[in-house]
């Protein structure tokens, strides 16, 4: 088969990395791709936000599967460009991404398919929005309604910061992602991601694991893309996923089906989990980042064919994924100032030897090379030092002893890491 790769991050290196091990694969071509992900791939530099030039590339490499990446071409429409011209493509239409494009939209959805969530409100009136903080007790939750790479999230423990931040997110705190805004009951309880296949009628579990959102140690200061994950994490027991599967991720890919919106591509459950079982607190429409690194190092089966069976229907004849025992890790290591303003360009040392180390992968979420062929910093979130062990503390050891191996004082990491679940053992 001939495989092409939508994106250029850490997701995406993860996601190369294990097709690369596909013996049904003869060719790997990436957009753009990285210095990184060239290694495995040839990489094309067509930026994503170009769908003409995505399709005209598939095209003319008579590609046989496209796999997407990242949101934000998938809520522009691209899966929907390869199908009309016949390329069978691992992600959901434009209508479908609405998921994850408009939270007004998901939590409308949720709503119209009785799937649990949290209480809401959606306004692009700061007066009413002001109002309707009446409804709940702090601390109040804040969401930008259009996509802002994983940091339009607020939540404020009193009522005038609420409104405060009210009055932000509708003069563009966010640009125009920001213009609609959701207030949301807060939800206490643990996070955790759930990730499933859906063909578009048949949905497969995917694998769990727990994200670090907050930037700081102790998951404090503000929202990122992700500083970390793990799998498995022993709050995704047996039990709770079929509920998870039956309650919330199967209502919503039979909703969308409904709605003429048949979902192909990975449903990512990100859930609040309390007494009362989970409740959504966002859908995603692609993998989630950092959970993929982990998920690519513990799937056991080649990946390829569940893929393509999820971008032409056949989901129902794959036998359930196999995982491997072994739980894996992944530690970001970050530009200092993430996830505010960041400088780029520092040079990063150490890289090869922590990749040398048994169990360990480094994969690159924002580097380039320069002129001597040195790791340099291109993004905020840069390595995904990701680890496999015979027990989580000796994941958690493997790639705490990988970062020591990496120079680079430009960048910074979380030194907590599974810390939920290490208390429990």
């Amino acid at each position: 088969m001939k495989v092409l790769v939508v994106g250029s991050g850490g997701r995406e290196h993860a996601l190369v990395w294990k097709i690369a091990q596909s013996p049904l694969v003869s060719t790997i071509l990436a957009a753009p791709g990285s210095a990184a992900i060239s290694e495995l791939a040839t990489c094309h530099t067509i930026p994503v936000s170009d769908l003409d030039g995505l399709v005209d590339l598939a095209r003319e490499e008579a590609v046989d599967l496209v796999i997407v990446g990242p949101e934000v071409p998938l809520c522009d429409g691209l899966a929907d460009r390869l199908r009309q011209v016949g390329i069978a493509t691992f992600g959901p239409s434009k209508l479908a991404a609405r998921l994850e494009a408009s939270k007004a939209f998901a939590k409308d959805f949720y709503a119209r398919h009785n799937v649990p969530s949290a209480r809401y409100g959606t306004f692009s009136n700061a007066g009413e929005a002001k109002a309707f903080l009446y409804q709940f007790q702090p601390p109040y939750v804040l969401k930008a309604d259009g996509l802002a790479a994983g940091k339009g999230v607020v939540i404020v423990s009193d009522r005038a910061e609420a409104e405060a931040e009210i009055d932000a997110f509708l003069s563009g705190k966010f640009g125009d992602a920001s213009r609609t805004l959701v207030i949301e009951e807060f939800m206490d309880g643990e996070e955790v991601s759930i990730f499933a296949l859906c063909d578009g009628e048949d949905v497969l579990y995917c694998g769990a694991a727990q994200d670090h959102k907050r930037v700081g140690e102790g998951d404090t200061g503000p929202n990122t893309g992700g500083m970390g994950a793990y799998s498995p994490a022993p709050i995704a027991k047996p039990e709770l996923i079929e509920t998870a599967m039956k309650t919330i991720i199967e209502p919503v890919a039979r909703g969308l089906a409904a709605e003429g919106s048949p979902f192909q591509g990975v449903l990512f459950a990100g859930l609040m989990v309390n007494a009362d079982g989970p409740r959504v607190v966002e859908f995603n429409i692609r993998f989630g980042d950092p959970e993929c690194q982990v998920l690519m190092m513990r799937i056991k089966d080649d990946l390829l064919p569940y893929l393509e069976a999820t971008a032409t229907g056949h989901l129902a004849d794959m036998p359930p994924l196999s995982w491997t025992a072994e739980p894996a890790i992944t530690v970001v290591m970050a530009a200092n100032g993430y996830p505010d303003s960041y400088e780029k360009g520092s040079l990063i040392e150490g890289v090869d030897a922590a990749n040398l180390m048994e169990g360990v992968v480094v994969f690159e979420a924002g580097t380039g090379r320069n002129a001597a062929g040195q790791h340099t910093a291109t993004g905020g979130r840069v390595l995904n030092v990701t680890a496999s062990g015979e027990t989580l503390h000796y994941a958690v050891d493997r790639a705490y002893a990988a970062v020591d191996q990496i120079n680079w004082p430009g960048g910074f990491c979380r030194r907590d890491i599974a810390w939920r679940a290490l208390k429990t053992h």
